[in-house]
C-alpha cells in the first residue's frame, strides 16, 4: 500500500496536467517527487524553498489572481510556522487555498519536536471557515483531496500522515460514517458513540471489539457532523473523542452538538506534556495511550 503522502504526489501531478488553473507552491519538501510536474508546467510548480511565510503568502497571491493553488510541507511548518501569513494572506485577503501537510503529529519523531505538529487543527480551529480533512489511508486522501481541490474557493486543510488504516472507508467528504453499531435497547447507542478519527480508526475497532457502542468515523471534522452525532447517542449521550492530534481539539465541537442536553465526553488525543524521548511512531502512540491496549481500558473505564 503506498502512504497518503505519496498518492497525493501522484494525484497532484495528474491535476495539474487536466486543470491549467491548479498551481503547486512547495517548500523543498516533497519537491523532488514534483520534478516531472514542475519541467511540465514551470509556471504553476513553484519551489519557494525553506520559507514557510512566503509559502502562504505565494499561495494568497495565487488565488487572489484566480489560481486554485495547493501548498504543501510538514504539518508544523504549514500550519504553525506561518500562521500569522494563513491568517492575513488567506483568511484576511478573503482567499482561499489548499493546504496540505505531512508528518502528523508524531509520524517522524526522530526528527524531535520541530518535526511535531499535535496542535494543527487546534490552531486552524482559532479562524473563521475552514475545512478540515483527515483521512486514515490513502484512497480517502485521494478522494478527499479531489473534493477539496474542487471545492469552489475555500480554505481547505488536508492532514496527511504516515498513521493509515489498513483498509479504506467510503467517506463522504463532510459526513462521519457508522462503522459500528450499538444496541439500541432502552432507546440509547448501546454503552456510548466513540467517534474515531482518521488514523485512530483500526486502535479504535480493536479497542472496542465486543463493547456495546456505536462508533462514527470522521475522516472531516470541520465542519463537524453535527447531526450524525446527535442521531447516534440517542438516549444515552456519552461520548469518546479519538483524535490523532491535541486532545481534545474537537471537544467543543461536540458541547456544541449536544448543548440541549446533559451529555459527557471523554477526549482523548496527543497530550500537552512533551514526550522528549522520541523514539519511533509507535512508541509514541503507544506513550500517549492511543495503541488498541491502553484505548480499550480507557474507554471500558470511561463507560462501564
Amino acid at each position: 500500500m503506498d502512504t497518503m503522502r505519496e498518492r497525493f504526489i501522484d494525484v497532484t501531478t495528474r491535476l495539474l496536467d487536466e486543470d491549467p488553473r491548479l498551481a503547486l507552491v512547495l517548500a523543498d519538501i516533497s519537491a523532488a517527487a514534483f520534478e516531472p510536474a514542475q519541467e511540465r508546467h514551470p509556471d504553476r510548480v513553484v519551489n519557494v524553498g525553506i520559507r514557510e511565510q512566503l509559502l502562504i503568502g505565494a499561495a494568497g497571491g495565487l488565488a487572489l489572481s484566480g489560481m486554485r493553488p495547493i501548498a504543501h510541507t510538514f504539518a508544523s511548518f504549514l500550519v504553525e510556522r506561518p500562521f500569522e501569513q494563513v491568517k492575513l494572506s488567506l483568511v484576511h485577503q478573503g482567499v482561499g487555498a489548499v493546504l496540505v501537510s505531512a508528518g502528523g503529529s508524531y509520524d517522524n519523531p526522530a526528527a524531535g519536536r520541530t518535526h511535531m505538529s499535535p496542535g494543527d487543527v487546534a490552531l486552524l480551529d482559532t479562524l473563521p471557515d475552514w475545512t478540515v480533512h483527515v483521512p486514515g489511508h490513502p484512497d480517502e486522501a485521494e478522494r478527499l483531496l479531489r473534493h477539496a481541490y474542487a471545492d469552489g474557493d475555500r480554505n481547505v486543510y488536508v492532514r496527511l500522515s504516515n498513521h493509515q488504516n489498513a483498509a479504506p472507508i467510503a467517506v463522504e467528504p463532510g459526513r462521519f460514517t457508522t462503522v459500528r453499531s450499538g444496541s439500541r435497547s432502552g432507546g440509547g447507542a448501546g454503552g456510548g458513540v466513540v467517534i474515531a478519527v482518521g488514523p485512530m480508526l483500526d486502535a479504535v475497532l480493536a479497542a472496542t471489539e465486543g463493547m456495546d457502542v456505536t462508533v462514527l468515523y470522521a475522516a472531516t471534522v470541520r465542519p463537524f457532523d453535527t447531526a450524525a452525532l446527535r442521531a447516534a447517542v440517542g438516549e444515552r449521550p456519552d461520548v469518546v473523542l479519538v483524535e490523532p492530534y491535541l486532545a481534545g481539539t474537537s471537544a467543543n465541537a461536540v458541547h456544541e452538538a449536544l448543548a440541549d442536553c446533559a451529555h459527557r465526553v471523554l477526549a482523548l488525543g496527543v497530550p500537552r506534556a512533551e514526550h522528549r524521548h522520541y523514539g519511533s511512531m509507535a512508541e509514541h502512540v503507544a506513550a500517549y495511550g492511543l495503541d488498541a491496549a491502553s484505548l480499550r481500558e480507557r474507554i471500558g473505564t470511561y463507560l462501564w
